[in-house]
C-alpha cells in the first residue's frame, strides 16, 4: 500500500482508540494487502470503527449528491456525505431522511453499515429500510452493484455488517415527503416506569416520533420517571435544512466527570422539573428535536479521560417492563447513574440487515463515565440481564462485548463471517470473533 500516510491515532466518540494505524485511499484499498477497514467520521461509541497497527480507508472525502429525483425522493449519494449535508440538500426540495440517528454528523456510509435507527422506528423500520441500492468495492471482487435482487447476499450483509463486506462508494436512498422541517413536539411528564409502558403505544400510534428520557437516579414510587418526547413534521412551515451552529463547547476534558454524583441528580432533578404536569406542545426546529447534543461541541469531553461508555440494548415485548426496571435497578446498585437515559419502543418493521440490531421491543440507553473495573463489571452484569431476557446487546456502541454476548445477540453472524472481505477487519471482530472463536449457530 503505497500510498499510505501516517496519520495520527483514530478514535471513537466514546473513546476508544486504535494505535498503529495509517490512512490510506480506496485507490490503495484495491492494490491489496491487509488488513483495512473503512472509517467515516468515528461517531460510533465503540471499537467497530476502529483497527489497531492496521489501514483506515478514507471516506469523508467522497461526498457528493450525484442525482436526485424530485418526484419519487429517490437520491443517490457518495457514502461520505453527512447526514448533516443530505438534510440541507432534501429538505428545502420538501423530502427528508426517513432515519435519524442521534447526531447528524454521520456520514451515509456509516449510518448503512450500523443501520440506525431513530425516534421513528414503529413507523420507518431502521436506515437499511430505505436503502435500495449500493456500489460496494470489495479487493477480491472489484466493484460490485448490490440490491435486493441483485447480489443480495452482499445487499444484506452490508446494510448492519459493520463495514467488514467492503468499502461503500455510493449508495441510492429513498426519503421521505415532509411539509415543513419545524417539529411539532410534545411532552408529557410520567411519574414511573410503569407510567412510559401504559403510554407507549399509544403514542407510537398518533405520532411519527416518539422516546422517553429518563430519570435514572429516581428511586421509590418516583422509580423510572421522566418525559415521553414525541413530534411529528408541521404540515406547513420552513422548509430550511440547515442546522444552527452550537451554542456552546467543550474545551477540554476534565480529570473527574462531572456526570455522576450529586452533580448528576441536581441535573435530573432539574430537568425533570422543566416539563410542567400533563401535557404540552410546542414548535421546535428539527436540529433541537433530533440532534439535541450536537449544540454542545466535545460535549463527549464531559465523560471524563477515561470516555464513554454507553450500554443499549433491547428486550423482547412480553417481560419488557420487568427486564427494563431490572437493567436500571443495577445501575443504581453498582452506583453509577446514567446521565443519558433513554427508552423508546421498536416496531415490528423488519430491517433487509443480515445482522441489524433493532428487532421488536423495548430498546433501552444507558450512558456511564468510564471508570475502569467497576464500570466493567456493571457492563457485564448489564448484558447478563439482557441476555437472559431474551434481548440483544448493541455492539456500535461500546468496546467490551464478549464473544458469547456477540453470539446470544447476532446468531446469525457466521454468515457476515462467510461474506466478509478477506482484507477487512476491525478491533471489534478481531475481539469477538476471531480471538474469541463464537461458536456459529448459521
Amino acid at each position: 500500500m503505497s500510498s499510505a500516510s501516517t496519520d495520527p491515532r483514530f478514535s471513537s466518540w466514546g473513546g476508544a482508540s486504535a494505535t498503529g494505524s495509517v490512512a490510506i485511499s480506496a485507490e490503495a484499498f484495491l492494490e491489496g494487502g491487509a488488513p483495512c477497514l473503512p472509517y467515516g467520521n468515528g461517531r460510533s461509541y465503540g471499537d467497530t470503527c476502529l483497527l489497531s497497527n492496521g489501514a483506515m480507508i478514507e471516506g469523508r472525502q467522497r461526498d457528493a449528491v450525484l442525482s436526485f429525483d424530485a418526484e419519487t425522493g429517490l437520491v443517490t449519494v457518495e457514502a461520505g456525505l453527512f447526514l448533516s449535508r443530505l438534510i440541507a440538500f432534501s429538505a428545502p426540495r420538501g423530502w427528508f431522511p426517513p432515519v435519524l440517528p442521534g447526531t447528524q454528523f454521520v456520514t451515509v456510509g456509516g449510518a448503512i453499515a450500523n443501520d440506525i435507527h431513530g425516534k421513528n422506528h414503529h413507523r420507518r423500520g431502521s436506515f437499511g429500510c430505505h436503502v435500495e441500492s449500493l456500489v460496494l468495492l470489495r479487493s477480491d471482487r472489484g466493484r460490485l452493484t448490490c440490491s435486493r435482487d441483485e447480489n443480495a447476499d452482499l445487499f444484506a450483509a452490508t446494510i448492519s455488517g459493520m463495514g467488514l463486506t467492503g468499502l461503500i462508494e455510493r449508495a441510492t436512498l429513498r426519503l421521505m415527503p415532509i411539509g415543513s422541517t419545524a417539529i411539532e413536539e410534545t411532552v408529557t411528564r410520567f411519574g414511573g416506569l410503569d407510567d412510559y409502558f401504559d403510554l407507549a403505544e399509544d403514542a407510537d400510534r398518533r405520532h411519527e416520533y416518539a422516546v422517553a428520557w429518563i430519570d435514572s437516579l429516581a428511586t421509590g414510587s418516583s422509580f423510572g420517571r421522566g418525559h415521553l418526547i414525541c413530534g411529528d413534521h408541521r404540515a406547513e412551515g420552513p422548509r430550511d435544512g440547515a442546522s444552527r451552529p452550537p451554542v456552546a463547547s467543550v474545551p477540554l476534558t476534565p480529570p473527574v466527570s462531572p456526570l455522576m454524583g450529586p452533580s448528576l441528580k441536581i441535573f435530573n432533578e432539574v430537568y425533570y422539573r422543566k416539563a410542567k404536569p400533563g401535557t404540552h406542545s410546542r414548535s421546535v426546529p428539527f436540529d433541537s428535536f433530533f440532534f439535541p447534543l450536537d449544540r454542545v461541541g466535545g460535549w463527549n469531553r464531559l465523560y471524563g479521560p477515561r470516555g464513554l461508555c454507553q450500554h443499549q440494548s433491547v428486550l423482547p415485548e412480553t417481560g419488557a417492563r420487568a427486564g427494563v426496571r431490572a437493567l436500571m435497578a443495577c445501575a443504581q446498585d453498582f452506583g453509577q447513574g446514567s446521565f443519558l437515559t433513554v427508552l423508546k419502543r421498536f416496531g415490528a418493521i423488519e430491517s433487509p440487515g443480515l445482522t441489524s440490531f433493532p428487532r421488536p421491543g423495548f430498546t433501552l440507553t444507558l450512558d456511564f463515565p468510564d471508570r475502569g473495573p467497576k464500570t466493567l463489571a456493571l457492563l457485564a452484569e448489564l448484558d447478563r440481564i439482557t441476555i437472559d431476557a431474551g434481548g440483544a446487546v448493541n455492539p456500535y456502541k461500546q468496546h467490551r462485548m464478549s464473544p458469547a454476548t456477540f453470539a446470544a445477540s447476532f446468531p446469525r453472524h457466521g454468515e457476515l463471517e462467510r461474506l466478509r472481505d478477506p482484507s477487512i477487519l476491525s478491533d471489534f471482530w478481531s475481539r469477538t470473533v476471531l480471538a474469541g472463536a463464537v461458536p456459529s449457530a448459521a
